[in-house]
């Protein structure tokens, strides 16, 4: 590097770093001024603007449904049971049973039938014999207060 080329960088440099002061001189910002500011700035208020919105009216959409229809419900599975009458025991008589064994029951000869739908009573009935097949006569059906109370 010549010795011209040298003189000419280091002016520059030397210039650069004057107008660097001159302005840092010019404006002198400090810890109060930025706090001051801070300060100031928190209790000025907001200034938003707000336009009122204009929505349409809602309208109730006149509905084309036909009347309650409970035909939806006539496809569901459920569980029927008529219980004769109960008994326990252990498991070492039950062991014992065999064929011609006579198990006892808690019910009478002749006292209506509990007859369940999913595991909850609905009705009560005596047995009938139809076409050589035994079958349930209803002869109560349980109330719906009777119903609701055996939920509890």
């Amino acid at each position: 590097m010549e010795q011209n080329e040298s003189n000419a960088l280091n002016e520059e440099t030397a210039t650069e770093g004057m107008t660097a002061q001159a302005v840092a001189s010019d404006i002198e910002v400090g810890w109060e001024d930025g706090k001051q500011d801070a300060e100031t700035s928190k209790f000025q208020p907001v200034k938003t603007e707000v336009t009122e919105m204009a929505f349409a009216e809602i309208k109730k959409k006149e509905s084309v449904r036909p009347s309650l229809d409970m035909n939806f419900i006539l496809d569901i599975p459920l569980t029927l049971n008529v219980e004769l009458g109960r008994s326990r025991m252990l498991i070492g008589e039950l062991l014992q049973l065999g064929q011609g064994s006579v198990i006892e029951l808690t019910k009478l000869a002749g006292e209506p039938m509990d007859i369940y739908v999913n595991q909850r009573l609905i009705a009560r009935g005596e047995v009938v014999v139809v076409n050589e097949k035994f079958g349930v006569r209803l002869t109560d059906i349980v109330s719906p207060t009777e119903r609701i109370n055996k939920l509890r």
